[in-house]
């Protein structure tokens, strides 16, 4: 059954009003017809099962059948402050963050990133990363899609993340394992959490050194060097067993 994400305002009563490029690809592309089912998910824990009612020129028109609340979502918001990486590693980063349960990816441009984005290229960038978030959260039957911010520099995403109840930053010199224990199980369902993640190469020194300053946690995710687009998904695996277990 296909999968269609709205706003809470779309939703009026029975009826849900489909807007944008969706209306356009239900009828051009997958071409459903009047009485045809799909589900729908609003953005705030609700989904809905839904029959196609009519098209009009800017709108698709559903009729809600079913409705019941989605519990797929984390009980709390984790932020990955991606460290900008090489080729296309960003789009299998952003896909399985999102599979993961992550609220929000940030690209950062670090030090030791070598891709360098100009304002175009990083906006078409995003715009592609933006639709990779979506098929992945309908693929994982999230209730809401995860926004894909615009790239920001590492001071700028240090000061976002000082808003945070608790950042976590993975080093390879951090301290041993029943440090990051403690880390780990300090943390309880409810609170914002980040997770800094260097682009290959890692962090400079003195990043690590600035993010400590911000109130950063350095932690250790074992004896091996996990690649770029490793650390994030393992720091994520391990704090959606710590939240929902």
């Amino acid at each position: 059954m296909q999968h269609f994400f709205v706003t809470p305002s779309q939703v009026k009563e029975e009826w849900i009003y489909v807007e944008g490029s969706d209306v356009n690809h239900m009828k051009n592309v997958l071409r459903m017809r009047t009485g045809e089912e799909l589900m729908v998910s609003d953005g705030n824990n609700l989904q809905y099962r839904c029959a196609v009612e009519r098209y009009e020129e800017d709108l698709a028109v559903l009729k809600i059948l079913e409705e019941w609340p989605v519990d797929t979502e984390l009980p709390s918001k984790i932020y990955l402050f991606q460290g900008l990486p090489k080729q296309d590693k960003m789009e299998l980063i952003v896909q399985k963050s999102v599979e993961l349960g992550v609220y929000q990816v940030i690209p950062v441009a670090t030090k030791r990133a070598v891709v360098k984005l100009d304002a175009k290229k990083a906006a078409r960038k995003v715009e592609r990363w933006q639709q990779i978030a979506q098929s992945a959260a309908k693929q994982a039957g999230r209730g809401y899609i995860p926004e894909v911010a615009d790239v920001m520099s590492y001071r700028e995403a240090l000061e976002c993340a000082s808003k945070l109840d608790i950042v976590l930053i993975p080093y390879e010199l951090a301290e041993g394992m029943e440090e990051t224990k403690s880390v780990i199980e300090s943390i309880y369902p409810g609170q914002s959490i980040g997770i800094f993640i260097g682009p290959e190469g890692g962090f400079e020194k003195e990043e690590v050194e600035q993010a400590l300053e911000y109130g950063a946690h350095a932690i250790t995710l074992g004896k091996r060097i996990l690649r770029t687009e490793t650390a994030g998904l393992t720091t994520l695996s391990v704090l959606m067993f710590h939240l929902e277990g």
